[in-house]
């Protein structure tokens, strides 16, 4: 019992023996989960996890069902679930188990209620009807299980969830409880997971991993010693008994606490005396507790009882006897004494107030008869139970289990039961288990006209997981005869896909360069052109990038309508532009056409790397405010679906990288934090984890975190791997900025010339989107000032020809770093004003910075002082906080005190910049708006410079987004 504090009250401890340490640990677990503190006064509720591991028969059932009783008597709120043998393949079984029971009592409508976004991602793992629709990530279904149990466990505080035979739980169930078991500490729950050590799964790494290291408490169950065995029998048999004969069963059953108690169970029925005089025939009875002499034991009751034990075996946990009965061949009556007999003899197990299910009465038990099972008889069971669970409503997926033991037998039926559980369990965000299903389908074998199907099907199953064996089976899909057009260009599609993910770009764009030749379909021949410029942009050993530019050029230039094939060529037309460095104005136009309404980021059919590339081109174009907002809505559209791999680690990724080019510096931080945490989980050395390791250390180093981005160098041995496709920022780039920061001059200037030829052979020449010259310049500067120079107003001039004032601020902030007295004041002085009229904040406050040191220097510290402090006040703004100690070690050098530090974080624009921004936007010139204000007009740029900074665009964009600004959100990571 326990009283109103959830505590243990007197006398409602069992008796287990030899398990008095694991009760008392177990006890003062559930009393911090109660929030019962050790003199029993109340204390914050703490979770936790109890892993309890041990060889079969050694207690742990016994132990879990003292935990269940314990819950119960503390008014605990218990989810349960059981791993099956038989049914490791069946995707969220154990899950399944758990949320079942509390969601039964509702309905869809409350359903959705509770789960509320998350619905549809979870709904199909849960076992919920859900709307057919696309394929979650395995992620986002885990993120989902998450939240669901997350706010289980806090509404209905406090619970444990067990988990018993957790070595037999399902891949996907597993995985989900290895994530989400880390997090128990921090929430009411207190989780259990019971397993054999020895039968864990090979790819259960992450679960045994957590199980060995947690902190925790974890609890190895041992075999009882000669001396509990002999209390045991004593106990049990309560007629006395020698000690030899008690040490005689400790050496038969090694201790065994389920063997020792089949043993004396059997002492007792034969009312054999426990006298050691009785030794022969203990040895004969200690033979038919397991194994062999268990299934001799099962054999005696007679065919009835075997077939239906049979039965149990096949179908599994919880069954029910009707299925039992139909799967092996038993009438009503016959069935009814079986279950009967098999009881008695401890074969089943017999649950009081529960004869709607059978179990075996110990999972010893059950592996024994499945086992026994002759095998012939064992595949036709099965077969048997597919038809049965099928007639019984129970899906495709419960068939599949049983269809995946059976021989191939050339069968329709079962090649579409395959290839409908494969569907539901992509739907689930299982596409491991759909591979299996799918696999299997094409080995029974389907029909001619099914075969390219299942082998697309089955390419794509296994496209998240074994990409390499993606490219096989679409390549052999793509070679079956007389391909149905639709369904070879989506074969075509997927194949490409796969090869680039697997580092073969060159392949992929050859792939659609000859379906396009050979395609009679013009919408086909213009999709395929589209896909062969995507993957050649990505190339990073393309050979002929100005070719490939002139014909994207040509075919974007005559293209007459606005499908999705034309919108991808414009969108890729746009984005080579603005590598290339042809006039921003170029670019924009480009993407905004290619843009139109909106591209969806989750189109399965098309891709997400089209609509992130036009995104880009903004924040490229000085527009990183409508990046900003096509990520936020792009990012919100990955989660919705569920996609919470590595579409999501690009999303927050690029979306800290806008952030950083907005000078949000803390912010970006965060958020490609995100991105490489997510890309750590998706795998070593891919793009999405290339992407955000770059980003990361450029912002470290503009923070002046120079240690801390080595140290992420090292981590992930980034500079010393080239990747094979194209990423931005450019890897070699950021490893040599470190370099410069560490003072590595001649490492930094060796690299960036190896950048600079392989960049210009491909015509990739905007120093806004690769910025190697001016960092080429920088290394130069001691050594070869003249070249150093000469590097940094080639630098000048590509940007003046891009035309933004971002870059050409960047531009000539760089080349007044390696230019001298009067000329390096100028550029200085340039520098900023082009920056001023650009959302550049973080460049800004780095040229406001050089150029108030450099008029100090000069012996002008008046005009320094102004520049210094609004230098730091913007470094303090962006977060940079190593620019705005320099700053301020600068104005103390010089003799002057900086002012109040004005606020300069918000977003909110003032009145009086929202009147100048108005103006502006519609076209008024700056003397115009001062006029108007009465303020001076160089008042009118410093109110317009920060308009452009807070919402992120240069003037030409300001139309577009100043009508969204009053409602966007705050910064931040984007909603869930």
């Amino acid at each position: 019992m326990a009283d109103s504090k959830g505590r243990r009250t007197s006398g409602s401890r069992r008796r287990l023996f030899e398990r008095e340490n694991e009760l008392l640990l177990l006890e003062g677990m559930l009393d911090d989960l109660c929030g019962v503190g050790a003199e029993g006064d109340t204390v914050a509720p703490s979770g936790g996890l109890l892993a309890i591991s041990g060889a079969a028969g050694l207690g742990k059932m016994s132990l879990i069902a003292e935990i269940r009783r314990e819950a119960v008597a503390r008014r605990c709120t218990l989810l349960t679930a059981r791993g099956g043998e038989q049914e490791q393949g069946v995707a969220f079984h154990v899950v399944r188990q758990l949320v079942q029971p509390v969601l039964a009592a509702a309905g869809e409508n409350e359903h959705r209620r509770i789960l509320g976004t998350w619905y549809d991602i979870v709904a199909p793992a849960v076992g919920l009807v859900a709307v057919p629709g696309g394929s979650p990530d395995p992620q986002g279904v885990r993120d989902g299980l998450d939240w669901l149990v997350t706010r289980f466990a806090v509404q209905h505080t406090p619970v444990v969830l067990i988990v018993d035979d957790a070595h037999w739980a399902d891949a996907e169930s597993l995985t989900w409880l290895s994530s989400f078991a880390l997090r128990a500490a921090e929430l009411p729950i207190l989780i259990v997971a019971a397993y054999r050590p020895e039968e864990l799964p090979a790819q259960a790494t992450e679960f045994r991993r957590l199980a060995e290291r947690h902190g925790s408490r974890p609890v190895t169950l041992a075999p009882l010693s000669p001396h509990g065995v002999g209390r045991l029998v004593h106990d049990v048999l309560q007629n006395g008994g020698d000690d030899l004969f008690s040490r005689e069963c400790w050496a038969l059953t090694g201790g065994n606490p389920f063997e020792a108690v089949e043993l004396i169970a059997k002492i007792r029925e034969r009312n054999i005396k426990p006298h050691y005089a009785n030794a022969a025939e203990l040895r004969e009875l200690a033979s038919t507790a397991r194994g062999s002499g268990l299934v001799e034991r099962l054999e005696r009751l007679g065919p009835s009882p075997v077939r239906l034990a049979w039965a149990v075996a096949i179908l599994g946990t919880a069954v029910d006897p009707h299925m039992a009965s139909s799967v092996g061949g038993l009438g009503a009556e016959e069935s009814v004494d079986a279950i009967q007999r098999l009881r008695e003899a401890r074969i089943l197990a017999d649950r009081a107030g529960d004869t709607d299910r059978l179990d075996f009465f110990h999972p010893l038990v059950g592996t024994a008869v499945y086992r026994a099972i002759p095998p012939a008889m064992r595949v036709a069971m099965h077969g048997q139970a597919a038809v049965c669970v099928t007639e019984a409503g129970l899906g495709p997926t419960v068939a599949a289990r049983h269809l995946l033991e059976m021989h191939p037998e050339d069968d329709r039926w079962a090649v579409q039961q395959l290839r409908a559980a494969a569907r539901e369990c992509m739907r689930a965000g299982a596409p491991e288990a759909a591979r299996r299903c799918l696999a299997r389908a094409l080995r029974e074998p389907p029909s001619l006209e099914e075969r390219a199907e299942v082998l697309f099907e089955l390419g794509c199953s296994a496209l998240l997981n074994e990409p390499a064996t993606t490219v096989n089976h679409l390549q052999a899909a793509l070679e079956e005869p007389e391909l149905d057009p639709t369904l070879r260009e989506a074969i075509t599609y997927r194949l490409a896909q796969a090869l680039a993910h697997t580092d073969r770009m060159g392949e992929a764009a050859e792939l659609v360069a000859v379906e396009g030749r050979s395609s009679t379909n013009p919408r086909t021949r213009l999709r395929m052109q589209a896909e062969g410029f995507k993957w050649n942009a990505f190339r990073a050993d393309e050979e002929d990038s100005a070719a490939r530019s002139r014909r994207l050029a040509r075919l974007a230039d005559h293209l007459t309508t606005r499908g999705m094939a034309e919108r991808y060529i414009l969108g890729l037309r746009a984005w080579d532009a603005m590598v290339r460095g042809e006039p921003a104005a170029t670019a924009l136009a480009y993407a905004e056409e290619a843009l139109g309404d909106g591209l969806s980021w989750t189109d399965e059919e098309w891709g997400f790397e089209v609509p992130v590339m036009v995104a880009l081109v903004f924040m490229y174009c000085d527009q990183p405010g409508r990046a900003d907002e096509l990520f936020s809505k792009g990012i919100a559209e990955c989660e919705n679906r569920g996609w919470r791999g590595a579409h999501l680690s690009f999303g927050l990724t690029l979306l800290g990288y806008i952030r950083f080019c907005r000078g949000r510096l803390a912010e970006a931080e965060d958020l490609v934090h995100g991105g490489l945490r997510i890309a750590d989980r998706v795998g070593q050395r891919i793009p999405a984890q290339w992407f955000a390791l770059g980003i990361l250390m450029e912002i470290l180093l503009a923070r002046g975190r120079v240690d801390e981005a080595q140290e992420l160098s090292d981590r992930y041995n980034y500079g010393q791997v080239v990747p094979n496709a194209v990423v931005y920022p450019d890897s070699e780039t950021v490893y040599s900025e470190l370099l410069l920061a560490r003072g590595l001059r001649s490492d930094a200037e060796q690299r960036l010339r190896a950048v600079g030829r392989r960049l210009d052979r491909r015509g990739m020449r905007n120093p806004a989107w690769c910025p190697w010259r001016p960092l080429l310049a920088e290394a130069l500067a001691q050594a070869d000032p003249a070249e150093a120079q000469k590097v940094a107003e080639e630098g000048v001039e590509l940007a003046r020809r891009f035309g933004t004032a971002g870059a050409i601020g960047r531009a000539l902030h760089s080349a007044a770093k390696v230019a001298t007295g009067a000329k390096s004041l100028k550029l200085l002085a340039e520098a900023v004003q082009h920056l001023e009229r650009s959302p550049s904040a973080y460049e800004l406050a780095c040229a406001l910075v050089d150029h108030g040191t450099a008029l100090s220097r000069a012996g002008l510290p008046q005009d320094a002082s102004e520049l210094l402090i609004r230098g730091m006040e913007s470094a303090v703004g962006c977060g940079a906080d190593a620019l705005a100690a320099r700053a301020r070690d600068e104005l103390a050098a010089s003799g002057l005190r900086p002012l109040r530090l004005r606020a300069v974080g918000t977003d909110s624009l003032t009145a009086q910049e929202k009147t100048a921004a108005d103006r502006a936007a519609r076209g008024w010139e700056n003397t115009r708006i001062a006029e108007e204000l009465g303020i001076r007009e160089r008042a009118v740029e410093l109110l317009l410079s920060g308009v452009f900074r807070k919402i992120g665009t240069d003037r030409a964009g300001l139309p577009e987004l100043l009508r969204h600004t009053e409602n966007r959100p705050a910064p931040g990571t984007p909603p869930r």
